[in-house]
């Protein structure tokens, strides 16, 4: 009896589902919505009793003191319809049914329904953010790298009419620099390795400039070689010290690039001697700094530090601090801000 009562919901339960997903319960139209659905919820009654009419335990028959068919009789194995039993098994097990029943069914398909909505917005919202987060950087690379080469550009120019053949020399350098940034174009991270191999071409170039003046000094941790890093990251930090530190030093200065791993971090500082700039505490004001700092802050948000150090004796530190992950060796557009 219990699953003659049960079992016959479960054929109409996919309908009332596809009904409440195909006609769901909206703001400004929740009334009209209401009554469609008690319509339905009625249309739902009469099929649970049809089905529920032909099973052996349709109705109580007191004339034979048994649970009988509705709609089939068992003694002559015909079909028979009583209205008056049906009528009575309808206004029975309508309140049940459609509360019971076909309500709790418009209710899960609503809940799922919102929730895909919902997990759909979610991932369309983050994928909007990458998006944002790419076409961000992209505009703070484009915006850096007119920067270096101009200050490239002017060193080659400040040797043109006093050494040639240095001024020659610096434009192949130039030229391996842009093959390098043709190689890397559009991509914002890369390995430590790499940015090295590109920011020692960028100090080639100064030491014709400076000759003996610049001295340069490596100081890598090889575990910190497949780090991830940001590509082009180095190049604008250098290029402060060579500008605001070395050159301003009639007998040079050195310039000293470590890195290393500490606490999960990858480590980068860059050391020089020189006068310390006017520059705002923490990171300079040049428009290289200023971009990298928004780079970092774009890619890592509060999980990098970036900072420049002065010590009395005019030691000028710039540290970097970024997650420490290994290069996994495929092109990076961009990483997501992990925080």
């Amino acid at each position: 009896m219990e699953f003659s009562q049960i079992l016959t919901y479960a054929p109409l339960t996919p309908f009332a589902y596809v009904l409440a997903l195909q006609f769901p319960i909206q703001r400004g139209k929740w009334i009209r919505r209401a009554l469609l659905h008690l319509g339905f919820g009625l249309a739902f009654t009469v099929g649970h009793i049809l089905l529920k009419a032909v099973t052996p335990y349709g109705y109580w028959d007191p004339s034979v003191h048994d649970w009988t068919a509705a709609l089939w009789n068992p003694q002559t194995h015909a079909f028979r319809v009583s209205w008056n039993v049906l009528r009575g098994m309808f206004l029975g097990s309508v309140v049940d049914d459609v509360f019971s029943a076909y309500v709790p069914i418009v209710l899960v398909a609503h809940a799922i329904s919102y929730y895909q909505r919902s997990q759909k917005g979610e991932v369309r919202a983050a994928q909007l953010e990458s998006q944002l987060a790419t076409a961000r950087l992209q505009t703070l690379k484009s915006q850096l790298q007119p920067h270096f080469l101009f200050n490239t550009m002017h060193s080659i120019s400040a040797l043109m009419l006093t050494d040639v053949r240095a001024a020659d020399h610096m434009i192949c350098r130039l030229s391996d620099l842009l093959r390098l940034s043709l190689e890397t174009a559009g991509t914002q991270i890369t390995t430590v390795q790499r940015e090295l191999e590109f920011v020692n071409c960028y100090l080639d170039i100064e030491k014709v400039r400076f000759e003996e003046r610049l001295r340069v000094v490596h100081d890598i941790a090889p575990e910190t070689l497949d780090a991830e890093i940001p590509h082009l990251l180095l190049q604008p930090i250098v290029d402060n010290a060579v500008k605001h530190g070395i050159s301003r030093l009639l007998e040079g200065g050195e310039i000293r690039i470590s890195s290393g791993r500490r606490e999960g971090k990858l480590r980068i500082e860059i050391t020089n001697s020189g006068p310390a700039p006017q520059l705002t505490p923490g990171v300079g004001n040049g428009i290289g700094l200023r971009i990298t700092k928004e780079r970092l802050e774009s890619l890592y948000g509060a999980n990098q530090t970036f900072e420049l150090l002065h010590s009395p004796d005019g030691v000028i530190v710039a540290r970097v601090c970024i997650p420490f992950m290994v290069h996994s060796g495929q092109a990076t557009g961009v990483q997501l801000n992990p925080g």
